[in-house]
């Protein structure tokens, strides 16, 4: 579904933690995230550190969407 979005001119980022996965699939703009039930977050932590963990993911997320990239990329978080 993403190569047929991205293919009408629409740039998507998939935030996953199995970067395999999204490679294979063919995900062009790939963040990682924490894991497969908290991906944004860890309810273990404190409020805080959750705030903090969501706001850098999804601004590199954000960021990655106006990068130009010829290959499948891994945005570091």
């Amino acid at each position: 579904m993403v190569k047929e979005v991205e293919k009408a001119g629409i740039p998507i980022v998939q935030m996953c933690n199995l970067i395999p996965v999204a490679k294979t699939v063919g995900s062009n703009r790939i963040v990682p995230t924490i894991s497969i039930p908290y991906p944004l977050g860890d309810p273990a932590t404190p409020k805080e550190t959750q705030w903090k963990l969501r706001y850098s993911r999804t601004k590199t997320a954000l960021l990655s969407l106006t990068a130009d990239i010829t290959e499948q990329t891994v945005f570091p978080v």
